[in-house]
């Protein structure tokens, strides 16, 4: 049975029982203290951690599960209500996976999926220098640089102004490659004011093929 951990000071029934985290299956364990949460993330080796944004504590759970080597490699996900808030920005930088916002959609379960499987902060980031052109809601094109890729999503710096979720066109060829590639993508993270964290959303085949072979020439 797959184990799952919930943060959250109340029940979140109401808000993820039409996700995947309520099918048959799924064994859920709820902590509504930190100390809590710490030794049931170690008891219940739980696949994933889902941590209610809003708590006090939140912050400091996402990096005391980063920091313990046996919950290192935790899916950790924030369920985020409302708007966008600067917590979130925290929150990723001290190793969250992902940002899920409420009400939950059927995008949930895709990302969840994808999340319990492959822990997207596990992967090696490398440091890259090349062009990247960004488009964001069918808008002109814009020019970005790349700082650092992964296998499943990059960091970019631009002045067009991007926000947390947007999803943005990216066109750009790898120094190993001729042919530019075509990716969608969405922002998750926000670096810096002109830098941009994002999460691959459609890579076809042969691009994601391009990538990784890319990735292996600087050592992944």
């Amino acid at each position: 049975m797959t184990a799952v951990l919930i943060c959250s000071h109340g029940d979140v029934k109401e808000d993820l029982g039409g996700t995947l985290l309520w099918r048959e299956g799924i064994e859920r364990q709820v902590a509504t203290k930190m100390e809590e949460a710490r030794m049931l993330a170690v008891a219940a080796r739980p696949r994933m951690v889902v941590i209610d944004r809003d708590l006090p504590w939140a912050a400091r759970i996402v990096t005391a599960l980063r920091e313990d080597p046996s919950t290192r490699g935790l899916s950790l996900v924030v369920m985020a209500r409302g708007d966008f808030d600067a917590a979130e920005v925290e929150l990723l930088e001290c190793g969250a996976n992902a940002i899920l916002r409420l009400p939950a959609g059927p995008e949930w379960n895709e990302r969840l999926e994808r999340l319990m499987d492959v822990p997207v902060r596990k992967e090696t980031r490398f440091p890259v220098s090349f062009g990247v052109e960004a488009s964001s809601n069918g808008g002109d094109s814009a020019n970005a640089q790349a700082l650092n890729l992964s296998a499943s999503g990059i960091l970019i710096e631009t002045e067009v102004a991007l926000k947390m979720q947007d999803e943005v066109q990216l066109q750009f060829g790898l120094p190993v490659v001729i042919d530019p590639m075509r990716v969608a993508a969405q922002v998750v993270r926000l670096a810096a004011p002109s830098q941009f964290g994002m999460e691959f959303r459609r890579v076809g085949p042969e691009e994601s093929r391009r990538i990784q072979g890319y990735l292996a020439t600087l050592g992944a």
